[in-house]
């Protein structure tokens, strides 16, 4: 900002200004970016990213939100949509993706209305209504579903995990899901941080199996312990089974050779008195939130107890849940009343890994699903495919809504937004019609990846939903457009409402920024900040 003849500086040197119409598509043209970054990995045909970190760490993957972490996104405007696939993670769990494409063709198809001079503000109205209405037909066309219809609830979890490593053993590891979350549902409140899922490489990814309680990456503290142990008795302590050792500098004087020994000796019997006590309130098992002294070790061992030690709070807290004992923070509180339950407790080797099972607990409001598999990337891609489907389930556990899968829910919508479009007046017609084009971007996607004809596609289901097959959507495993739900393509109501607000408030976000100032730093002229050109080259 300058006057010719006395020039007025307010902003320092170190600040990088873009305003206006340069603003907008800055902003426009990163989300695009990001969105086309995902693009591929959509639907059962989607294809996986390689990442490679800076220390030569891989990850083969192509689950949305893990792509978008690990890229180190330094564009301001495509962190926000890096944070709406978070949110949709946080929120159900799966439809990252999903999510993401959506808000960027709503800022690609806001780009054509701004090329016609049609004002942000006016963009902005009818995307807001075009939401508003979505959510509203969503709720319509969404099909109630009980907690009793398992091979629904198995579809969805299905649906979830097609087109990652997992599909292979797909109906195996649904079911796992399912049992896990009923499981663990209590009230109709379902807290997906009771299930626990461990990973062990070898074996084949059907071997994977659900715990009715907890595993444990841990061992025995001693070899002289039993393996196992059955009908077990648990006790579960957050002190140390060892010798306190003073808080402040501590002289002790010895002046004849009985009082070291008398010293050792007592700490020996305070050691010995302690696993005593452990033994006279009928726990065979122990878990210790700290350590075990090499001294206790030896008489819970010649009590014939398991014990493990340096059990994480996290881990305490489940294995709580799962087996009915209580944490105790003192000895004095250890009686029988606060002892857990298993059929059994055991310790298992898989490969170098050795592991305890605490299995086969009565009402188990905690439990574990053990994934196996042949690699480590294998294994990692399995465990996001089961978050996927636990979310999903849960979604669905919780609403009790479905709605078709295969782009058909995306097709009806759009047909929907485009009647209601026609009942507008003014300039937001053209916006809300936007809107519908972005939503066809799926199934149009679904088919692109599939290497079908896309528009092709997206005629023929058009076609269909006009004579009112609500329901029809493109079967990718068979290439056929036929009925979603009777080819058990379900995804939870939940998905799609997020994943459409979501969208929608970061376009309209991005969509008012009419300036960017960037500051580079005050303290260093060499400090540069992330750069925002407006050319294709970011």
């Amino acid at each position: 900002m300058t006057d010719e003849k006395n020039p007025v500086y307010i902003l320092s040197e170190n600040t990088q200004r873009t305003a206006g119409k340069d603003a907008q598509r800055n902003n426009i043209l990163a989300a695009k970016i990001v969105a086309d970054t995902v693009k591929t990995t959509l639907g059962p045909m989607g294809m996986d990213k390689m990442l490679v970190d800076a220390s030569g760490n891989i990850i083969i993957t192509n689950d949305g939100v893990t792509i978008l972490e690990e890229m180190e996104i330094e564009h301001p405007a495509a962190k926000m949509m890096v944070d709406i696939a978070k949110t949709q993670e946080n929120e159900v769990g799966d439809g990252t993706t999903t999510a993401v494409m959506i808000a960027g063709k709503l800022l690609e198809n806001a780009e054509t209305l701004l090329d016609r001079k049609i004002h942000p503000t006016v963009i902005i109205k009818g995307y807001k209504l075009a939401s508003k209405q979505a959510e509203k037909i969503l709720n319509e066309l969404a099909i109630d579903v009980t907690p009793n219809q398992e091979q629904v609830l198995k579809n969805v979890v299905m649906t979830a995990m097609t087109g990652k490593s997992a599909e292979s053993s797909k109906e195996k590891l649904a079911s796992l899901v399912v049992n896990a979350v009923r499981q663990i549902s209590q009230d109709n409140s379902i807290d997906l941080d009771n299930i626990k899922i461990e990973k062990c490489k070898g074996g084949e990814i059907d071997d994977s199996e659900l715990i009715t309680g907890i595993i444990l990456d841990k061992e025995r503290v001693s070899i002289e312990m039993p393996s196992q142990i059955t009908d077990a008795t648990i006790a579960l302590v957050d002190f140390s089974l060892e010798i306190r050792n003073p808080e402040g500098d501590t002289k002790i004087s010895v002046t004849t050779p009985e009082q070291l020994q008398g010293f050792i000796d007592r700490e020996e019997r305070i050691l010995k008195e302690m696993t005593s006590r452990i033994s006279s309130s009928g726990a065979k098992v122990i878990f210790c939130q700290k350590g075990i002294d090499d001294v206790a070790q030896y008489y819970l061992a010649k009590q014939g107890i398991y014990a493990c030690r340096r059990i994480a709070k996290s881990d305490m807290e489940k294995l709580s849940r799962a087996t009915g004992a209580r944490i105790v923070s003192s000895l004095n509180e250890l009686t029988p009343k606060e002892l857990g339950r298993a059929a059994r407790v055991r310790e298992v080797k898989h490969g170098e890994e050795k592991m305890t099972y605490v299995e086969g607990c009565d009402n188990p409001k905690s439990v574990s699903i053990l994934i196996k598999g042949g690699t480590d990337h294998v294994i990692d891609e399995v465990e996001r495919a089961i978050k996927d489907g636990l979310g999903d389930i849960a979604a669905v556990l919780k609403y009790k809504k479905i709605v078709p899968g295969a782009g058909a829910i995306e097709i009806e919508l759009a047909k929907r937004l485009r009647e209601y479009s026609k009942t507008l007046h003014g300039r937001e017609q053209l916006a809300v019609d936007e809107f519908a084009k972005a939503l066809e971007f799926i199934p149009e996607t679904l088919a692109e990846n599939a290497g079908l004809d896309p528009v092709e596609i997206v005629a023929n289901l058009k076609s269909r939903h006009a004579n009112r097959e609500v329901n029809v959507g493109i079967n990718l495993l068979t290439n056929k457009i036929e009925d979603s739900l009777k080819s058990g393509i379900i995804e939870p109501l939940k998905t799609k409402l997020q994943a459409v607000s979501s969208a929608t408030e970061v376009a309209i976000m991005l969509l008012r920024i009419d300036d960017i100032l960037a500051s580079k730093g005050t303290s260093s002229r060499n400090r540069q900040m992330p750069s925002m050109p407006v050319n294709d080259e970011y």
